[in-house]
């Protein structure tokens, strides 16, 4: 029994266990699943009773009592001289130290039964705390799907719908005298006569800065000379090829304004087209053109440049090329890396996909596709086999079949546990599972779009795959796929502009959407638009997200690369220019505080990024390596640049059909 202030007040000692489950589920799919299991324990007998409530117990931890009793009196903490020898100890001997935890409420140790590991073990894998709560129970109609006879109500309409509102006649009749009357002024109309302002009405003529006492009079026009005479000396006037000359110059390039010309007389002389522009040009040089003395200020031009670190200082970072992977035909335009850091998928438009071993070089499958292959995806999670490859209006999703053997099995037995569901609902993508040789290539659903894909994300947990379809006047561009689930969702009722690609947040529940100039952030648990990022580019080409989480950099075919930081402005915090040509991706490292680009000018751009945690101190962006080695084809130089998970290597892919690795 529970007293005042949440005191246990029973004679022998009682367990109080209290679960707090809370599941945020995001855009009504259940888009990221957090789990938080908090275990409060209070275990209280006659002797240890804590009644200071649901407080946090750092507020206690200076003090040697942890509440009072009811009389008034303070409770001491238990006595607890373990050391950390003493922990370990008890961690070796103890067969019972793994379910043994810490009440910080009366600062005992509290083993827990086996009923309460497993109710543990069911919450943190995402199941009910109940063991006979059937989750999937069908559900009841409460309203029949019967059409009745009678309605509802039959009461005929009031006559008040259909007649004039006296009270409304009685106040238009009010507002019509006092308007008569001249209580109520009608509105003026605006005077649209233009005013004028003195700039100098308000100027402190005694300023040290005066405009008088600075005052720096107009320079004088040229006087005029020979060649502007009405009959010039013959060697002014311009021959045939000088004028074409001069009349193929721009007006600027001009030495002279005007074609001398001769007159036999002054009374021949007409008057001058230009006059009007000319004395127009030099009263706007003598209003718009700035007089003043300004102070020089000797700078030393060294002091500056920003003081950056050495290269040297910030290794390790990929610097030469170690091995090239070949066997595609055409331009790969896209590559991923597994989880592990082992293999590598590259997708071609000579219609394959092709898996490789990363250390070997070794090309261990080659799948022929139906199609140019525009992306390739593989899944983050590091507990499912699959690879996301589009071409044309087709996404397959492949299970290549490498690495572990129990992984690929339970990615095969994730899928075919699919159940279909009773009520079949319509969707905009078609879901099938192919057969025959299709099947035995490690292809495992094929999801047909109604237009081409772009591009595929995975989320970070590996469930959810997101496609993008570019058309700008669509409104589906982008959806989402729940994989386990089998079902798409289209999350924008509309597009604003033509969507290039698209991201998913690596911790917080948002969704990043990179259109022709902007990106926009939108939150998939309020499902609202949290921020609109401007890129100032013309054209955004790709798309990158820090590991952290508050940092985006967007490369831009305008030869561009915009670092933008979430947490400061909604601009970008900083701009590089260092390729020559439009960049085609660029990526973050997991791990390491690198970040590259890679453009149609055959280089990959190295640079390092880092980024602290204290909130006041900026980002670090230094270029520390230009890595070359791809051949320009077709005007087109670098596609594609990946990480590895692990490694301080990137992969890049290019025009001339080969994936080079820079280590």
């Amino acid at each position: 029994s529970v007293g005042r202030g949440g005191a246990c007040t029973t004679s022998a000692p009682s367990l109080h266990i209290t679960f707090s489950l809370s599941l945020s589920l995001s855009l009504s799919l259940s888009l990221s699943l957090s789990l938080s299991l908090s275990l409060s324990l209070a275990f209280c007998s006659q002797d240890i009773r804590n009644t200071v409530g649901n407080i946090p117990m750092e507020w206690y931890k200076d003090y040697p009592h942890i509440g009072y009793d009811l009389d008034g009196k303070k409770i001491f903490k238990p006595i607890r001289n373990k050391d950390e020898l003493d922990e370990f100890l008890d961690k070796m001997e103890n067969p019972d130290y793994w379910r043994t935890i810490h009440d910080k409420m009366t600062g005992t140790d509290v083993c827990l039964s086996d009923e309460q590991v497993d109710l543990v073990h069911r919450l943190q894998q995402g199941k009910f705390g109940d063991v006979n709560f059937n989750e999937y129970e069908p559900a009841i109609d409460f309203f029949s799907n019967e059409v009745m006879i009678h309605p509802v109500t039959n009461r005929p309409a009031d006559k008040r719908s259909f007649i004039p509102s006296l009270i409304e006649k009685e106040k238009v009749g009010k507002l019509v005298h006092a308007i008569k009357m001249g209580w109520i002024k009608p509105r003026r109309p605006k005077e649209t006569a233009p005013q004028y302002y003195d700039l100098w009405a308000k100027e402190d003529p005694n300023a040290i800065l005066g405009r008088h006492k600075m005052h720096i009079p107009a320079p004088k026009m040229r006087l005029p000379g020979h060649e502007e005479s009405y009959n010039p000396p013959p060697e002014y006037l311009l021959t045939d090829e000088e004028r074409q000359v001069w009349e193929q110059q721009d007006p600027d390039e001009r030495k002279l304004s005007f074609l001398p010309q001769k007159y036999l007389s002054l009374r021949a002389v007409p008057a001058f087209s230009r006059f009007i522009q000319e004395r127009f040009e030099r009263c706007l040089d003598l209003y718009l053109c700035p007089r003043q003395r300004k102070m020089r200020v000797n700078v030393n031009p060294e002091d500056l440049i920003p003081k950056l670190p050495r290269p040297r200082d910030l290794q390790p970072f990929p610097t030469l090329q170690s091995l090239v992977y070949h066997g595609h035909s055409s331009l790969i335009r896209s590559i991923s890396i597994s989880p592990s850091g082992q293999w590598l998928v590259s997708g071609s438009d000579d219609c394959t996909v092709r898996f490789w071993e990363v250390c070997t070089t070794r090309c261990l499958k080659t799948m022929e596709v139906g199609g140019p292959v525009k992306s390739v995806a593989w899944n983050p999670a590091p507990s499912i086999s699959l690879v996301a490859v589009s071409y044309g209006e087709n996404v397959i999703l492949v299970n290549p079949g490498l690495g572990d053997r129990l992984i690929c099995s339970a990615t095969d037995q994730l899928i075919s546990s699919y159940e279909e569901p009773e009520e079949v609902k319509d969707q905009q993508v078609q879901w099938a599972v192919p057969e025959g040789k299709a099947q035995e290539q490690g292809q495992r659903l094929i999801l047909t779009h109604p237009k081409a894909v772009k591009q595929v994300s995975w989320h970070g947990r590996g469930d959810y795959l997101a496609c993008v379809m570019p058309d700008d006047g669509s409104s589906l561009q982008v959806v989402i796929h729940q994989v386990s689930r089998r079902r798409t969702q289209n999350p924008f009722h509309r597009n604003k502009g033509a969507v290039q690609c698209v991201s998913f947040h690596p911790s917080r529940p948002y969704f990043l959407v990179a259109t022709q100039r902007y990106v926009r952030v939108y939150n998939l648990i309020k499902q609202e638009l949290t921020k609109k990022l401007m890129a100032n580019c013309k054209w955004i080409s790709s798309m990158a997200v820090h590991p952290g989480g508050d940092n985006v950099i967007c490369g831009s075919y305008d030869c561009r690369l915009a670092w933008f930081d979430l947490d400061l402005s909604t601009k970008p915090y900083k701009v590089l220019r260092h390729h020559k040509k439009a960049l085609r991706g660029v990526a973050y490292h997991k791990h390491y505080p690198l970040f590259a680009s890679g453009s149609d000018d055959g280089t990959v751009i190295v640079c390092h990024g880092m980024v602290y945690n204290d909130l006041l101190q900026n980002p670090l962006i230094v270029p520390v390596k230009v890595l070359k080695g791809h051949i320009i084809t077709h005007d087109l130089g670098v596609l594609d640049v990946a990480f590895h998970p692990t490694q301080p290597w990137v992969f890049s892919s290019g025009a001339d059909g080969t994936v080079r690795l820079f280590t």
